[in-house]
């Protein structure tokens, strides 16, 4: 949905001094926030911190409680929520071009000017008027692009995954995920000046994430957005916002540069604080040993008033870092699953045709593909909840397999309540044991007594994860499992899956999990299964042309294991060769860059705590203008260095 503030102008909104409750809980306050022309910040923050709260505080769909929100007049805000919207009546080609409303209009205008020049005598002075109004129409209508908005749509539907038979349909034939990328292809399109994105990628397939990435890398507007795909938030963002101790953090950077910032922030203040502890307890040695000594009494009241200066500095909570390790399953043998010559159809529908492949042992494979291309068809498959049409499956020696669909819940009992239900299927775990565990999938304190039957679809979805956790099979089959996950909860099920000793085959829209647990990829599409070795990177590498392309599996040889049957090539390595004077120049170089980078963050760092006190609307400007500066300096810098890095690499 698109949110007007204001009239005219073009600048951007500032939050001073806000704060904002839910019910009696806190969720933060005196937050100063200059939002710029060019923002892109990630606003990231524990479960129930409130930061789909402060996107819609700033949208202007939520009031503060405390501080205040000005925005210049004119601004267009475009807020996507996580889920809830709907449109019906019109097909979704046509729903997408309802945003060009005004220019639709001017397209009949400049139709309706040219059958009136037709009628009138060009030497006439009517027929001038109109001449003049065709021409501003026509140079507004340019301005706005109005010959290629039909081409705007169909790229960004193209994009979020819609094929082009999607397209006319109507659009209340769309699920609640596909009605969600309706909202989001609407929005893009709108271009409005700041845009809110409450995770956004909730609904996206790979592809459809990876093309959303492109886009708004190259947004010519500002955004925030709210992720818990750690990979996403690093090609996108510039910025991290931390809602954390009731208080926002900022830090400059994507994702892995924030932890590094915050990991620093968080040393220095234990510093300072562990610093300023020995100082208070000198004085206070003093004072207590001197105190009723006449002759130190000029002392002792010296350091009383030093001490009563002291501005003491509070560490924050403790953030508690939980690992959670499978109990390792017993060994299958070494072939786990194969399948010879399959096919799947429903009805006249085929989904697969003439698939063949081998699952080994310690295989962690990633299928990927576009929504409807088979995923979930093929796990169900291998699972045993799906019916072959024709062909083999044959499952090795001592193989179980363990499914994990994405609406796991239906199978839990809804009258029992979670902490029972989880002590009943792990009797030997302590109390702590399943209350850690729970607290990884965002169940704390009280919540871990609701029933099953009062907690969303999501929430029993997450349940349903944890306590396959307790009792593994050695042949792990998940179908989404990171979906409704946060973070720390996502990073728990990757550490755990990494050391997990058995076979995963599993549905991730999620780059960063994927990234690091497959070592192959199952790319399912076109009613085939293709296979490529190693990672997602590894596999989109292959895709670009970095290599030959993949094999469809119906090509190879029936019991001989993918791994073998496809070696992977070595990547062309650069022959480029450069005199060592030049080189030793360009390293020294390259020094000289990293220096100026750490010098360039520490100033923005600098700078948007100045920023965050706020001391009048001119010193606010200037602030942000110097800020604006230091990033842009930043950016150049670090595309300098990274292009004398790759060139000095390519030397080695």
């Amino acid at each position: 949905m698109t949110l007007p503030f204001g009239e005219n102008g073009k600048q951007m909104l500032q939050l001073s001094g806000a704060g904002k409750r839910f019910g009696h809980k806190l969720l933060f306050d005196g937050l100063d926030w200059l939002i710029t022309p060019k923002e892109r910040t990630g606003l990231v923050g524990g479960n129930g911190t409130g930061k789909s709260t402060l996107l819609k505080v700033i949208g202007g769909i939520e009031p503060l409680d405390y501080g205040s929100l000005s925005a210049m007049k004119g601004i267009r805000i475009g807020y996507l929520p996580q889920d809830g919207l709907s449109v019906s009546g019109r097909s979704v080609f046509a729903e997408c071009m309802s945003v060009f409303a005004g220019v639709k209009e001017l397209e009949q205008e400049l139709e309706a000017l040219t059958a009136k020049m037709s009628e009138l005598d060009p030497g006439g002075e009517e027929y001038q008027q109109v001449a003049d109004r065709f021409e501003r129409a026509d140079s507004e209508f340019r301005a706005r692009d109005g010959y290629a908005i039909e081409a705007q749509v169909g790229a960004v539907l193209a994009g979020l995954g819609f094929r082009k038979e999607d397209w006319l349909r109507q659009t209340e034939e769309f699920s609640g995920g596909w009605q969600m990328r309706i909202a989001l292809a609407k929005l893009l399109l709108e271009k409005p000046n700041l845009l809110l994105l409450d995770e956004p990628t909730n609904h996206l397939d790979l592809e459809a994430r990876n093309w959303l990435e492109e886009y708004l890398d190259n947004y010519e507007n500002a955004f925030v957005l709210i992720s818990h795909d750690r990979y996403f938030l690093d090609v996108t963002v510039k910025k991290i916002a931390e809602i954390w101790n009731k208080k926002v953090h900022f830090y400059t950077g994507g994702y892995e540069k924030y932890r590094q910032q915050k990991a620093e922030r968080l040393a220095q203040l234990e510093s300072a604080y562990k610093n300023q502890q020995d100082k208070i307890q000198q004085l206070e040695t003093f004072i207590n040993r001197f105190r009723f000594q006449a002759t130190k009494a000029k002392q002792v009241q010296s350091r009383i008033k030093e001490l009563e200066k002291i501005e003491r500095i509070e560490l924050p909570p403790e953030e508690k870092t939980i690992h959670f390790s499978f109990p390792q399953p017993k060994p299958s043998g070494r072939i786990v699953a194969q399948f010879q010559s399959v096919a799947k159809s429903y009805g006249p529908k085929e989904v697969f045709s003439n698939v063949s492949f081998t699952i080994e042992r310690g295989d962690r494979i990633a299928l990927v593909g576009v929504n409807g291309a088979g995923k979930s068809t093929l796990i169900k498959l291998l699972a045993g909840a799906e019916a072959l049409t024709s062909g083999e499956y044959t499952l090795g020696h001592n193989a179980e397999p363990d499914y994990f669909a994405q609406d796991q819940y239906k199978e839990l009992n809804p009258e029992v309540r979670l902490f029972d239900d989880l002590r009943e299927a792990a009797p030997r775990s302590t109390e702590t044991e399943l209350r850690n565990l729970l607290g990884c999938f965002l169940f704390s304190e009280d919540d871990v007594f609701k029933r099953i039957g009062v907690l969303s679809g999501g929430e029993r979805n997450r349940y349903a994860l944890a306590r396959m956790l307790l009792h593994p099979s050695n042949f792990l089959l998940l179908d989404e499992p990171t979906n409704h996950l946060d973070m720390r909860a996502k990073d728990v099920l990757l550490e755990a899956l990494e050391n997990f000793t058995g076979t995963v085959v599993f549905v991730s829209h999620d780059r960063y999990f994927i990234e690091h647990l497959a070592n192959r990829v199952f790319e399912v599409g076109d009613g085939e299964v293709r296979v490529f070795p190693g990672n997602y990177a590894d596999y989109l590498w292959r895709k670009q042309g970095g290599a030959e392309q993949a094999p469809a599996l119906k090509d190879i040889l029936v019991g001989v294991p993918p791994a073998e049957a496809i070696s992977m090539p070595d990547r062309p390595a650069a022959t480029k060769r450069v005199n060592p004077i030049k080189l030793k120049q360009m390293q020294e170089h390259a020094q000289e860059l990293e220096d100026r980078i750490a010098e360039l963050e520490s100033q923005i760092q600098q700078s948007e705590l100045a920023l965050s006190e706020y001391a009048g609307p001119a010193e606010a400007a200037r602030l942000a203008s110097l800020l604006e500066n230091q990033r842009a300096e930043l950016d150049k810098a670090m595309s300098e260095w990274e292009e004398i890095t790759a060139e000095i690499e390519a030397t080695a």
